[in-house]
């Protein structure tokens, strides 16, 4: 059976006794009257495919796995090992806890033990990941693997033996670009004997950072090429749409894809679930406002710790993730203060070895609630849990499974539960199972292509050797063609690069560009936060979001202690802030404007009036003003704003309604401004439903007559400078997008509109003025003419 949750079968319920007890257990906790359930699924157990160890595998490695635990292969590991010891290319994109890892440990250690000169490159998302492999590598004890870190954590003297002894290095891609690349004459050695890359965890690429690291990959493989080598790439992944597909744009070489899952799995409920609306209070012009997932999850928590149940609530921020434990041991110090001390947070910015405590407490039972934010997510092994709470739909249905899957592990019989936030893309989830849980995961939105990606990095490629003209020839070489080509010629126009005979060259050898390249931002700089009173700093914003995280005011989290924003200076790239804990949130409001730059032309008249284009565009935004909130969602007061106005050239997606359509479907005119505009906030929170992406990644315009158009026209576009993918993603899926954000608006229970359907958390007017009801009526004069 395959591991991908919409291939699951429809089984009779009670297909886990432990997770409907858990789920009875949850609900005996809900008020009278209220229903928060809104669907149950029964996930039926799976058994262990076991095959035998392939025969070409080293006795050494063989032994070791085997004192590790591993005793055989499932199916999935010896296929995708198969593979990449023949020499393809792979990608082994099956479910949490089904030992990815074998997939490329396997070959990698029999390679290096085989050929005493062999080398091996393990790249991660994050370093918790690679110092967790690094790990388990190491304590095989092979004599001659040699593995050690290559991090920002890694100390000089560390860094220097790596770089000359060691055969697997286990690093980012950070380091990759900051470091090894520029610096590849001292590697030589290295990547002159390279055989294996291996791309952990390669769901997490995606967006402009996956771009980046696209390019950067390219860049590994044309210096492999000039040093002699061409490794073997081995990929791992959570189950995604087309791995193959999403692992070839990635990496640049054509990749075979193993997806049918091997390993044993418990069988698991999965309930979804929305908090209610609370009478007693109200958000902004007055709607209603539910009951926090936050909140939820912390209730939950207690109840599941009581049952003596060891879970695991994923929370969307570190602040969150403190509030929920917190919730949670104060519930249980009112029922036995011993299990108050059984409930803790996990979170980003802990000390290592404080998430390794928690990790071992967790494993053993001696925490029996744990909170987290997605650093559990990836990677790191935690087994044996019997129910897992996600506290808001944490973006792409690859990220709700490998959170659920850490449920049921060991195949043990479990309880997952979605907790819907005040969101429109929760809400739709919830009313919509099959949106859920009977489609498959979404595949990962990259652009290689995107020239404000292409630029610095074909300077950083130039920097470490020559383009040459083959490098950009046709479409399938390595950086692609007219679009690379016409962004080097713009380098060489700027005085960045120089075009001679051989191809395009970096003119001041001295320096290196990858400095200044800041692969996981938008390019737009970044803003230092600095605590005012002891001059320390505290991290960096990227300079595009900086005005909506650290305008004065704003609530700033750093390692769960919260600071406010003092003063930013944008010109200086700096923010001061003090240490503050306000009982309040704060969330930035905009004002966009948008102007197309460049569209295809229509080729035929519009379709029954209505037209769906993609193009360039040029946004020009400005944070007016911002929200304080309470943890309840009550709005405490806006705040105004006098910041300058930012301009983004990227990519949108925009659609234009003949005016008499509206007339004759009843809409008056002066509805028409709030329907367009309830229907635009709906669309950007339903499209990381079909795009990888977080509704903070995108934004959008509406109007009843916009000047380039001459039409009433809805926008929404990418967040990033040139694009990363997600308007080109929403414009090819723009009917079933559009139909679940017209099914989201009409199947709201609000009687006018409010967070869950139509409002939205940076609108720049106020959400006003917003029309519920017309825009259930737009959007099907669109779906019809589509």
């Amino acid at each position: 059976m395959s591991a991908c949750p919409g291939s699951w079968p429809a089984v009779p319920p009670r297909a886990s006794r432990r997770g409907d007890s858990l789920l009875d257990r949850v609900l005996a906790g809900v008020a009278p009257g209220e229903s928060p359930l809104t669907h149950v699924a029964a996930l039926p157990a799976q058994e262990a495919r076991e095959v035998d160890w392939p025969g070409w595998a080293h006795p050494s490695a063989v032994s070791a796995l085997g004192r590790a635990g591993l005793r055989r292969p499932w199916s999935h590991q010896a296929e995708a090992a198969e593979l990449a010891h023949g020499g393809r290319h792979v990608v082994l994109a099956t479910g949490t806890a089904s030992g990815k890892s074998l997939g490329y440990q396997l070959p990698v250690l029999t390679a290096l033990l085989e050929d005493p000169k062999a080398t091996a490159l393990y790249l991660a998302p994050t370093k918790a990941l690679g110092a967790d492999q690094l790990r388990f590598v190491t304590g095989l004890g092979l004599d001659g693997v040699r593995a050690a870190p290559f991090d920002g954590d890694t100390g000089l003297a560390e860094r220097d033996w790596a770089r000359t002894h060691a055969r697997w290095v286990f690093s980012n891609p950070d380091m990759l670009h900051r470091t090894l690349l520029p610096r590849h004459a001292r590697w030589g050695h290295f990547l002159r004997r390279l055989r294996y890359v291996v791309l952990d965890e390669c769901h997490a690429y995606r967006g402009v950072f996956g771009s980046h690291v696209a390019l950067l990959l390219r860049r590994l493989r044309r210096l492999c090429a000039r040093y002699g080598s061409a490794p073997t790439f081995v990929l791992a992944s959570a189950t995604v749409s087309r791995p193959e597909e999403s692992a070839s744009r990635l990496t640049g070489v054509d990749v075979t894809a193993v997806t049918e899952d091997g390993s044993p799995r418990g069988a698991r409920t999965v309930a979804l679930w929305e908090p209610p609306l609370l009478d007693e209070l109200r958000g902004e012009n007055g709607a209603p406002v539910r009951r926090s997932a936050g909140a939820e999850a912390g209730r939950m928590l207690a109840d599941l710790v009581v049952e003596g149940a060891r879970t695991l609530a994923f929370v969307r921020s570190r602040r969150g993730a403190e509030l929920t434990a917190q919730r949670a041991a104060r519930a249980l110090a009112e029922i036995d203060p011993s299990l108050a001390e059984r409930v803790s947070a996990y979170r980003a910015g802990f000390l290592p070895e404080e998430r390794r405590a928690l990790e071992a407490a967790l494993d053993s039972g001696e925490l029996l609630g744990v909170a987290s934010t997605n650093a559990l997510e990836l990677g790191i092994d935690v087994i044996g849990l019997d129910a897992v709470l996600v506290a808001g739909f944490p973006g792409t249905r690859a990220s709700f499974w490998q959170q659920g899957g850490r449920a049921g592990r060991a195949g043990r019989e479990a309880l997952v539960v979605l907790v819907a936030r005040d969101d429109p893309l929760d809400t739709y989830l919830v009313h919509h199972p099959d949106a859920l849980l009977g489609r498959p995961v979404e595949g990962c939105v990259l652009d290689p292509t995107n020239p404000y990606v292409l630029a610095p990095q074909l300077a950083c490629a130039a920097a470490e050797s020559p383009v040459t003209e083959a490098e950009v020839a046709s479409e399938s070489a390595l950086f692609g063609g007219e679009r690379a080509r016409a962004v080097l010629d713009s380098l060489v126009a700027d005085g960045v690069l120089r075009r001679r005979p051989a191809g395009w060259f970096w003119p001041r050898p001295s320096e290196r560009p990858a400095a200044e390249v800041d692969i996981r931002g938008s390019g737009a700089g970044q803003v230092v936060v600095v605590e005012a009173d002891t001059g320390r700093m505290l991290g960096t914003v990227d300079g595009g979001t900086a005005p909506a995280t650290l305008h004065p005011g704003a609530v700033y989290l750093h390692r769960g202690v919260s600071f406010v924003v003092d003063e930013l200076n944008l010109t200086d790239g700096l923010a001061l802030v003090h240490a503050e804990e306000p009982d309040w949130t704060t969330s930035a409001r905009s004002v966009v404007d948008v102007a197309v730059v460049d569209a295809p032309p229509v080729e035929a008249p519009p379709a029954g009036g209505v037209t769906v284009r993609l193009g360039d565009v040029t946004v020009t935004s400005q944070v007016v003003s911002y929200l304080r909130r309470r943890p309840s969602g009550e709005v405490i007061e806006t705040v105004p704003l006098d910041l300058p106005a930012q301009t983004l050239h990227t990519r949108a997606v925009w659609y234009t309604i003949e005016e008499s359509l509206l007339a004759d479907a009843g809409l008056e005119p002066a509805r028409v401004p709030g329907a367009l505009h309830a229907a635009e906030h709906a669309a950007i929170g339903l499209l990381p439903l079909f795009a990888v992406c977080d509704r903070w990644d995108i934004g959008g315009m509406s109007t009843a007559l916009h000047p380039d158009t001459g039409m009433p026209t809805v926008f929404v576009h990418d967040g990033h400078p040139g694009g990363a993918g997600f308007a080109e993603r929403g414009y090819h899926d723009v009917v079933p997008w559009l139909t679940a954000t017209r099914d989201a608006i009409a199947g709201c229970e609000c009687p006018a509109g409010c967070p869950s359907c139509v409002q939205s958390p940076k609108c720049g007017n106020g959400n006003t003025p917003l029309d519920k009801a017309g825009a259930v009526i737009v959007l099907d004069i669109v779906l019809a003419a589509l």
